[in-house]
């Protein structure tokens, strides 16, 4: 018998395709402005989406949660396509795909739960503002120089340059899209639960263009099947480029990441099935997999139409699905439309969409309670910043083990000072972190009696830490280390008096 919640009854299946509805209108702006921002067709953000609804929806993982391009990719898919070209797009997402699916089916998907929140939030903070950095010279009609430090360096002039009537245009369409977003949802009434706000954003800029008669830039329409572009068995030769094998570790694990965390945050939205995370990861690589081979852009779980899916009463998967259908009929009925929409308007939805990926509430009480976490946060978005997604992803995770790795080796080291010896009782983890603390405190004792380390309440004692210490008390008058009562492997360290004989243990 098939699960309650899976049943299509009607009045469940009414909702689902109001819910599809309204998460068709929140994709459509943002599929397209996601691709415009990317340097791809606008109509390859729309082919991801469809397939992020039609594939990934249609397969067992995640019930709620909807898949499409994502604003969280966009700055690295520029990078991959501007230094590599459209044509590698296609080999790269299919090699995304495939790695995903293959980690779900060994079971890989639930640890992508066990990265450090702190590198995920200090991943999207660095993307949203790089993100930012770059929409503001598309909303002022401009070209970016390039990379993020560069884009963030030329902001001033660029503000001096907003000059003529074709740059003053499109930055007043692209700053009256971004006011539009923010004060859409504080209107009273039902109309901003049913209208999504970036739908009647990109509709007033097209109604204020035609209106006006403004001299700005829009999209430029190729058609959906010109857009596409079929991978081949050819394009596999391209993967031996060890700078492109990088963009395909960073493209799967930004995009599992951020599937699998957005699938933990919907899972709190509803009472309905909770997350199979292994099998969504096969469902993010299949659909990866077929946005590879027609050349799409990458696709993710996408937590702004996941909520928006929820918030419209959705029941079952269906909902989605029916999201990717509308969504197919658009692409292939009104692509005329796309021509209509300005570029401002898309890069004040991005700008908007960028200031929401940096945590900046929950930064400050971060820092008060867990200032690790925040300096591997800042970190991470800074590297981003300053390098590249790749190297700023990897810095923040290994600044996230280091982190760990400082915080569960702490040991404590109590001093017991009697007429005839000292005693100084490790306890805690003794490893190499803590070397310099642990010699220090040694090395200050008296010399004038013998020294009795006391090993039995340490849980954790590695190499550097073992050798380190029977090399001080091979070298120290009187010194001698025990671990009797049960402490860490090896026993005892122990070593002789200056006079040949072993000092009395305490209590002798």
């Amino acid at each position: 018998m098939s699960s309650p919640h899976l049943r299509l009854r009607p009045d469940a299946l009414s909702r689902d395709v109001l819910a599809s509805i309204v998460v068709f209108l929140v994709a459509v702006p943002l599929c397209v402005g996601i691709a415009v921002a990317s340097g791809v067709p606008a109509e390859l953000g729309l082919v991801t989406g469809i397939v992020g609804g039609l594939v990934a929806g249609a397969m067992p993982g995640s019930s709620l949660q909807v898949s499409g391009p994502a604003a969280g990719l966009t700055v690295l898919v520029y990078e991959a396509v501007t230094t590599h070209g459209v044509a590698a797009l296609g080999i790269l997402v299919l090699a995304t795909g495939l790695l995903q699916v293959g980690l779900g089916l060994v079971g890989f998907g639930r640890w992508f739960r066990a990265i450090s929140t702190a590198v995920v939030h200090g991943m999207l903070a660095g993307i949203g503002l790089v993100l930012i950095s770059s929409q503001l010279y598309a909303m002022a009609g401009a070209s970016a120089p390039g990379s993020g430090l560069d884009n963030l360096a030329g902001l001033p002039d660029l503000f001096t340059r907003v000059t003529g009537p074709a740059a003053l245009s499109s930055t007043a369409i692209g700053v009256g899209t971004i006011a539009v977003l923010i004060l859409w949802k504080r209107l009273p009434g039902r109309l901003p639960g049913v209208l999504p706000g970036p739908l009647v954003a990109v509709a007033l800029a097209i109604a204020a263009v035609a209106l006006f008669d403004l001299p700005v830039a829009t999209i430029e329409v190729r058609g959906l099947i010109d857009s596409l572009r079929l991978t081949g068995l050819d394009d596999f030769g391209l993967l031996a480029d060890l700078g492109l094998l990088g963009v395909v570790f960073a493209f799967t694990l930004i995009a599992s990441a951020e599937s699998l965390f957005s699938a933990a945050a919907v899972d709190r939205m509803h009472d309905g099935p909770r997350t199979q995370y292994n099998k969504e990861l096969i469902a993010q690589g299949a659909g990866n997999t077929l946005c590879g081979l027609v050349g799409a852009l990458p696709m993710t779980a996408v937590i702004v139409r996941s909520a928006a899916n929820v918030q419209a009463g959705a029941r079952t998967k269906a909902s989605r699905i029916l999201h990717g259908v509308w969504l197919l009929l658009f692409a292939a009925l009104f692509p005329a439309a796309l021509g209509l929409i300005p570029v401002a308007a898309l890069a004040g939805i991005l700008v908007h969409a960028g200031a929401k990926l940096i945590p900046v509430t929950t930064i400050r009480p971060l820092w008060r309670e867990h200032r690790g976490e925040a300096v591997v946060l800042t970190a991470t978005a800074l590297a981003i910043i300053l390098t590249d997604m790749f190297m700023g992803v990897l810095l923040g995770i290994g600044l996230a083990v280091v982190k760990t790795a400082w915080e569960t080796s702490a040991v404590r080291l109590d001093v017991d000072e009697r007429e005839d010896r000292v005693t100084v009782a490790l306890s805690g983890s003794a490893t190499f972190l803590r070397l310099p603390l642990i010699l220090d405190t040694l090395e200050a004792l008296p010399k004038d009696r013998p020294v009795e380390l006391d090993l039995s309440r340490l849980r954790h004692l590695d190499h550097a830490c073992r050798t380190a210490l029977e090399a001080w008390t091979a070298h120290s008058a009187g010194a001698h280390a025990s671990a009797d009562g049960g402490g860490p492997r090896g026993a005892a360290l122990a070593a002789a008096a200056p006079d040949g004989r072993r000092p009395p243990a305490p209590g002798r």
